[in-house]
């Protein structure tokens, strides 16, 4: 039986001012996978992710979730049928607790936002929700500490913990190591780790932490110019001549 595909991009182009920025790129992503997207300063990476999670509409081609077009959807619309992204700069509520943070993303996702404000009973389904997710992160202990406190690590977990609040069924994850110290870095491997081998997460990882990548993911996916010049095993990309050639001198 075929594995079942979760995400999938059909010839998205991008197109501003004249210049082609994303240039037909296609990609299928099968349910459980980890995918890796890698590129030096300017490939396009980032951009593939905004088109991607509704941020930039593409002006040629097509993003399919769980075989539906929702090219012209907003975010919110990709976000409630199971898209899920992280950004490369923190986006909490660094006033509130760590509890509250992912307490509020969970009740996004249960279709309450018009009563954020309200002060939760310990027994509300968004708290036990909350509760789970801290300890999926392994956050349980700072529970009641202000986010604002957290290391830069432990706020990309919490950032993890808010987007698993919402039950995706595919993860984005941009750049999670970006400004992280690097005693906090194999915290945050052996989570993504974890969501996708233990949990059977889908999700699509940009990283520029080559020894991150490589000891992660499924497949590798190469951009280079807003192109897809290479997908597949970390091994076989990795051996490419098109992928060595394009980045000669150019470190990964």
């Amino acid at each position: 039986m075929a594995d079942r595909i979760v995400l999938e991009a059909k010839h998205l182009d991008l197109r501003i001012g004249g210049a082609h920025i994303i240039s037909d790129v296609s990609f299928s992503v099968p349910e459980g996978e980890l995918l890796g997207v890698i590129g030096p300063n300017g490939a396009g990476k980032t951009t593939l992710f905004n088109l991607i999670s509704g941020v930039l509409r593409p002006t040629g081609g097509s993003v399919h979730l769980e075989g539906t077009d929702v090219s012209t959807a907003p975010i919110s619309t990709r976000a409630r049928s199971g898209l899920g992204r992280t950004f490369q700069t923190s986006s909490l509520f660094p006033g509130l607790s760590v509890r509250e943070n992912v307490r509020l993303a969970a009740q996004v996702k249960g279709g309450h936002s018009l009563s954020l404000v309200r002060f939760p009973r310990s027994s509300d389904a968004a708290n036990a929700v909350a509760a789970e997710r801290l300890n999926d992160v392994g956050l349980s202990h700072l529970a009641e500490q202000n986010a604002s406190g957290l290391s830069h690590g432990d706020k990309r977990k919490l950032e993890i913990a808010m987007l698993l609040a919402q039950d995706p069924a595919v993860l984005l994850l941009d750049e999670p190591m970006a400004g992280v110290a690097s005693g906090d870095v194999p915290g945050l491997v052996a989570l993504i780790r974890s969501l996708h081998r233990d949990q059977g997460r889908t999700v699509l990882m940009v990283e520029h932490h080559m020894d991150v990548v490589l000891g992660l993911v499924d497949r590798v996916a190469v951009m280079h110019h807003g192109q897809v010049l290479a997908i597949g095993s970390p091994a076989d990309v990795m051996a490419n001549p098109d992928v060595q050639s394009a980045y000669l001198g150019d470190p990964l």
